[in-house]
């Protein structure tokens, strides 16, 4: 059968589809939203670049301005976050009020890609997992560096595989689920504001003797931004634990039992239910530096190996491609 586009008639399947784009992307709303899916789409395509990152760009422009406003007090803390996050969040007010549609989008999309971490975070994993089936224990050691900042040293598969798995679980809320709901929420001021608060809270956010009072500020922000995406990325954990080859009951058990035992009142949402849907125990004993942590386990099984490492990953990428069509669909209803 001939499809004709002669005449007075319906259009064709091509020309629908065409004219039903070019009216979701005539609103802002609709605009931001295709803009924020074609940056998820960048970010699996394209993942980090090594060099010139905007979230490095930014880093360096905070520290250098952490040498000049730095004190051991809150107060200075808190001006330094203020002129950081606010000067992103303006930014990103100032991009977004393009008028053509086109570049509206454009906006978007760059913006969402440059916030993302989902693909690097995956990439990683699969790099640990695989020094480790290699037995490759200073290949993985040396590796761990660009997933947390654990001492690796005297690490051994276990503590290696458990660290990575706790770092996949966190950073699939910190580096894919909080950007892709603030920037539903907030539209680009919201994506480029969040990723400006969680690279501080990294930066600066420790407890420690320089960073207690000056840090106190991004930590306690970092907390609050986070409160919402980490209890979604739980859930959607759950939900997506066949994924990985696990049971949501049994996911949603160890979330609801586990989740609040974490010191983070975040970080523990998300790796309870990772846990729960690896059937692993994670938790334990970290050392940073000469500072040591004596954490809550979470779930139950035996500790993971690079098999759940593999695993993790891949409920990591199922919860970022929900994430993503949560996000998209709340962006073309704002």
């Amino acid at each position: 059968m001939t499809i004709s586009s002669d005449g007075g008639g319906t259009p064709p399947l091509g020309a629908r589809a065409i004219l039903d784009v070019s009216r979701v992307t005539s609103t802002p709303a609709g605009a931001h939203a295709l803009g924020m899916l074609a940056g998820v789409v960048l970010d699996a395509l394209l993942a980090d670049p090594r060099r010139g990152h905007p979230v490095a760009l930014f880093g360096r422009a905070a520290a250098a301005l952490e040498r000049r406003l730095y004190g051991d007090a809150r107060a200075n803390g808190v001006v330094h976050v203020a002129i950081c996050v606010g000067s992103v969040a303006l930014l990103g007010a100032a991009a977004g009020r393009v008028r053509n549609p086109l570049a509206r989008g454009a906006v978007s999309a760059v913006a969402t890609w440059a916030v993302l971490g989902g693909t690097t975070l995956g990439r990683e994993g699969a790099a640990m997992a695989a020094f480790l089936e290699d037995g490759d224990l200073a290949g993985a050691r040396g590796r761990l560096s660009h997933l947390c900042g654990r001492d690796p040293s005297n690490l051994h598969e276990p503590e290696l595989a458990r660290a990575t798995v706790e770092s996949i679980a966190e950073n699939t809320s910190d580096a894919v689920v909080a950007p892709l709901l603030w920037g539903a929420v907030a539209g680009v001021p919201g994506l480029l504001a969040y990723r400006a608060v969680n690279t501080l809270d990294a930066m600066i956010g420790h407890r420690n003797a320089r960073y207690e009072r000056f840090g106190w500020a991004a930590a306690r922000l970092d907390d609050v931004a986070n409160a919402v995406p980490a209890r979604l990325t739980g859930v959607l954990a759950v939900l997506a634990a066949p994924v990985a080859g696990g049971s949501v009951r049994r996911a949603a058990a160890v979330l609801h039992r586990d989740g609040h035992r974490h010191p983070s009142p975040n970080s523990g949402r998300c790796e309870a239910a990772f846990a729960g849907a690896l059937e692993v125990t994670l938790g334990g004993t970290n050392v940073y530096g000469n500072r040591v942590e004596h954490r809550p386990e979470l779930g139950d099984g035996p500790k993971p190996s690079a098999r759940e490492i593999r695993r993790s990953v891949r409920l990591a990428r199922a919860v970022g491609f929900a994430a993503a069509g949560l996000a998209v669909f709340a962006a073309l209803r704002g």
